[in-house]
């Protein structure tokens, strides 16, 4: 059987934030259909790995390359990438004043499928709101949030779920999660692995970057990663969530990488 596509395929990535180097040459392929976690202690870069394949630019790229469906994906604008398919959940999401939830999401919907083409009609605030109707419920919201500003007035909680519902909408190729499942309870913790398991295709791929294992007991992964100063050091299963877990990141500070 033939192997599936490559979605992202990055090689030797350095990045550096405010003139420090975090991410000091990181390898990473990921193909259609599969679901790779990142995980690591606390400074290590994985956020700064997040951050910097969605263009953000504070982050400074110093060398490597990035591919995304064979693409350069360095050399495209944050906005080009978001609209090619590349979709990033923050960790810690942002306020919009004035702008609704509905609005929001509308445009970015619209804007996708004029990118797409294909015949897909843009949608008007009617058609929109019964569009998002399924939506919601998945993650558990009437469409009283939809009036609302973005984020504004939201708990923790409210943003994350904001940021899966997008994810629901937008229905990208290459969702990248950093940390969403930070400062969650359980039942919004499930409602995020759930809204993420149903959005699995053969046609989509995620990388979940967490600190912690308890997501990925609800989201099984095809790859963890382990990512510690800047490098990726260890990968393996589901298991290696586990033994991280159990082990903690310690015994992986000597930096031997496994395949």
């Amino acid at each position: 059987m033939a192997k599936s596509k490559v979605v992202l395929d990055v090689k030797g990535l350095r990045v550096a934030v405010a003139g420090n180097e975090i991410l000091k040459g990181v390898d990473l392929t990921i193909r259609d259909g599969e679901v790779h976690a990142i995980m690591g202690p606390n400074g290590s870069g994985k956020s700064t790995l997040a951050q910097a394949l969605a263009g953000h630019p504070a982050y400074a790229v110093l060398g490597g390359t990035a591919k995304y469906d064979g693409k350069d994906l360095l050399d495209m604008k944050p906005e080009e990438r978001a609209r090619a398919g590349v979709f990033l959940a923050f960790q810690y999401p942002v306020e919009i004043r004035g702008i609704t939830n509905s609005y929001f999401l509308r445009s970015a919907l619209n804007a996708l499928r004029r990118e797409r083409g294909g015949g897909e009609p843009e949608l008007d605030p009617i058609d929109f709101l019964q569009f998002l109707e399924q939506k919601l419920k998945a993650i558990g919201w009437d469409d009283s949030m939809m009036n609302r500003p973005v984020n504004e007035g939201f708990s923790g909680g409210e943003k994350k779920r904001n940021e899966i519902l997008q994810l629901a909408v937008l229905e990208p190729r290459l969702a990248i999660l950093d940390e969403t499942d930070s400062g969650l309870d359980i039942d919004a913790l499930k409602t995020v692995a759930e809204t993420v398991n149903t959005l699995r295709r053969p046609d989509r791929a995620f990388l979940i970057v967490t600190h912690y294992q308890r997501l990925l007991n609800y989201i099984t992964p095809d790859v963890v990663h382990v990512l510690a100063d800047g490098r990726i050091v260890k990968s393996g299963g589901p298991e290696l969530a586990q033994e991280l877990e159990a082990r903690g990141y310690d015994w992986l500070r000597d930096g031997v990488m496994v395949s």
